[in-house]
């Protein structure tokens, strides 16, 4: 499982998701969880860097844990059909989250997200119990979030799922981003919203797949 995270944490620059050290990713693991560690370059991310946490907050290993650590227990703890979670800087969407402006129902693929929008989480400092506080408030019945003035959050049954999730926030808010250019977009119904999630349902694609 290490491996695996450390892995799909290289996936994160490539992706195009966060640069340098920004980001973090955490999977659930036994009793408790592994979270990518502090200012740890991902190029030179070594298995002994993972760092592992009980949901109580202690870790073990030689490195420190992300600062973000209380998102990542948290949001796992409050959700246990989720068992990897994404916390990133992507372009397009950290930029709508510096405006703190909701992606709305402007394409029904905002619906792979769990809802008829993806909703931005209050600005709290980074590393901070508010910040996970807002963070979790902001997931309720979705997949992902905007964190205000921040970047983003992306869940998922595993790490692929959650980084497949995270370039699907990133390429929405893209879109949303240029059609603002334009005017400002014709939004999907509530009705309209509805009958997408539950043909993503059908599908086994829509939420808590």
């Amino acid at each position: 499982m290490r491996a695996e995270l450390a892995a799909a944490a290289r996936r994160i620059a490539k992706l195009g998701l966060s640069r340098g050290t920004s980001g973090n990713l955490s999977v659930r693991h036994g009793a408790g969880f592994l979270v990518t560690p502090s200012a740890v370059p991902y190029a030179r991310l070594d298995l002994r860097d993972i760092v592992e946490m009980t949901f109580g907050g202690e870790a073990s290993g030689p490195v420190r844990p992300s600062t973000e650590w209380r998102i990542h227990r948290d949001v796992l703890a409050a959700r246990p059909e989720v068992r990897a979670v994404l916390h990133a800087h992507p372009p397009f969407a950290t930029a709508l989250a510096c405006l703190h402006r909701p992606i709305p129902a402007f394409h029904y693929m905002v619906a792979v997200a769990g809802g008829a929008d993806v909703r931005c989480a209050p600005y709290a400092r980074f590393g901070t119990q508010e910040l996970s506080d807002h963070a979790v408030a902001a997931l309720a019945g979705r997949r992902a979030c905007l964190l205000a003035n921040h970047g983003i959050l992306a869940l998922g049954g595993d790490l692929d799922e959650a980084l497949a999730l995270g370039v699907e926030v990133e390429t929405l808010a893209e879109m949303y981003w240029r059609a603002l250019q334009a005017g400002e977009p014709v939004l999907l119904t509530g009705d309209q919203m509805a009958e997408v999630l539950e043909a993503f349902e059908s599908y086994g694609s829509g939420p808590g797949a």
